[in-house]
């Protein structure tokens, strides 16, 4: 009876798992034939590419944790921070175990589900209506069995659906790590910059303040006026009224690179608070072709596990209009005393097979029907724009690249030039040979030069950081699942 019952079940086992790999042939066919319906395909080429960039595929490592080409230890460690505590990941992780977990739930449905049972029943007859008068007790054991084979598919398209579900949640994951790590350095970039700015606006005040001395001393000695020190003043409180705004902006990333970690406003102030130079952004990035890309972006791979799921649950909704199968049996034993139940005039078996078929619902399986396929046809469209969308990113940064490296040298060149016109307008005015207006001229335009060119060697790591985050950087492939 074992060797029976053993051979029953591998053969239950074998034919579920030959239902369920049918139906993922049947899903990847249907996956197919969807998207072959799609208008948006890849460009062979990128439409923006420049000299900076290169068509050559980048590496995965390099890809996976570009942010240690800034070769940056405290950045580093605030990205490494992030992806360990960020609230965000934590939330992401949770969704992943929970769609896991449903997962399993859908593939369990597949397999015969098997009892076990025991129980003992103390019973006595009354004597006036017949019986014994005496005490009895009953025992029974036994196992029952059902299985639903799932002919038509409805299971095994809703295993499939969770499948996809778990993936797309993987690659939610995923997303989620990237675009924190690209967040983080954003908000890295702007703390630094802001406390470059602050040592250049600082720097302007203390020469401001020199300039206003020497007016002073001049309108003293009877050389020029009230109005050049008034003036010199005005500049000086202007240049300074700047201040609280930069430094408004650098409590704020500090701040905010807090949450990110995962960690109360001013746990990094000690580490973040001396000021260090902005990371140099690479001469020249891989990009690779936009297939390349798509392919590992992690946004896009969500969004089409999410399709894949989408177009089970349709196929398990359209299994509701054949009819289901359910196979069951139980196998057990009854007797008055324990000693007994082993024997064979306690033995009791059973087995059923049902068929059951909907034959009038009043249209709600097809409504049910129709329903989930314009669900399937909203996940086709979010799959069509987020790849959209991913072309955009990098166009988009690329450009961004490009144009930034040549704001960048010429506005080197406004700054050095503006520096030496403003000594050389101070120096003439102190020989007398130039009014104050043009030093004040010129003292504004050096502020505004140095100042524009903090901006612009944080605008072009800013495109940097974007541009990686477009190519799909930030986080490891790993295989799918099956």
């Amino acid at each position: 009876m074992t060797a029976s019952h053993t051979g029953i079940r591998t053969a239950a086992l074998a034919i579920t798992a030959l239902f369920f790999l049918g139906g993922c042939a049947s899903l990847e066919e249907r996956v197919a034939q969807i998207k072959a319906t799609s208008t948006v395909n890849a460009p062979s080429t990128w439409n923006s590419a420049a000299e900076a960039t290169r068509t050559i595929a980048p590496t995965d490592d390099t890809l996976a944790v570009w942010w240690r080409q800034f070769t940056d230890p405290q950045l580093d460690a605030l990205i490494e921070a992030a992806l360990t505590a960020a609230p965000d990941v934590r939330t992401a992780q949770a969704k992943l175990r929970q769609s896991r977990a449903a997962r399993e739930l859908a593939v369990a449905n597949l397999y015969p589900s098997l009892d076990v049972s025991a129980s003992a029943t103390r019973s006595r007859a009354a004597a006036s209506a017949g019986g014994t008068g005496k005490t009895q007790t009953l025992y029974a054991a036994g196992f029952d069995a059902s299985w639903e084979p799932s002919i038509f598919g409805g299971l095994r398209d809703a295993a499939s659906g969770a499948e996809a579900d778990a993936a797309a949640a993987a690659a939610t994951l995923e997303s989620t790590r990237a675009s924190l790590a690209a967040e983080v350095a954003l908000e890295y970039v702007t703390l630094r910059a802001s406390q470059q700015r602050l040592e250049i606006a600082r720097a302007n005040v203390a020469s401001q303040a020199e300039t206003l001395q020497i007016a002073t001393w001049r309108e003293m000695a009877g050389l020029v006026t009230t109005l050049d020190v008034e003036q010199a003043r005005t500049n000086l409180e202007q240049s300074r009224a700047s201040i609280p705004s930069l430094e408004n902006s650098r409590a704020a990333a500090e701040n905010r690179l807090a949450l990110l970690t995962g960690r109360v406003p001013g746990s990094w102030h000690t580490a973040l608070q001396d000021v260090k130079p902005l990371p140099t952004a690479p001469d020249e990035i891989a990009v690779g072709i936009p297939a390349d890309t798509l392919r590992r972006r992690p946004d896009l791979r969500s969004a089409e596990f999410t399709l894949r799921a989408e177009i089970a649950r349709t196929a398990e909704r359209e299994a509701d209009r054949y009819p289901t199968l359910t196979l069951s049996g139980s196998l057990g034993w009854k007797a008055f005393s324990t000693a007994a139940l082993g024997g064979s005039g306690s033995l009791a078996r059973s087995l059923a097979a049902s068929l059951a078929a909907n034959i009038f619902d009043a249209g709600r399986i097809s409504s049910r029907i129709e329903a989930q396929s314009a669900v399937q046809e909203q996940a086709l469209i979010t799959y069509e724009k987020t790849l959209l969308t991913a072309l955009e990113d990098v166009e988009n940064a690329m450009v961004s690249y490009a144009t930034g490296r040549d704001r960048i040298e010429a506005r080197r060149r406004a700054a050095v030039a503006a520096a030496n016109a403003a000594i050389l307008a101070r120096n003439q005015y102190e020989a007398g040979i130039a009014d104050f207006q043009k030093v004040l001229e010129t003292e504004r335009t050096r502020l505004t030069a140095e100042d524009n060119l903090a901006s612009a060697e944080a605008d072009i790591l800013t495109a940097v950081i974007q541009l990686y985050k477009a190519l799909g950087g930030g986080w490891q492939a790993t295989p799918t699942p099956q």
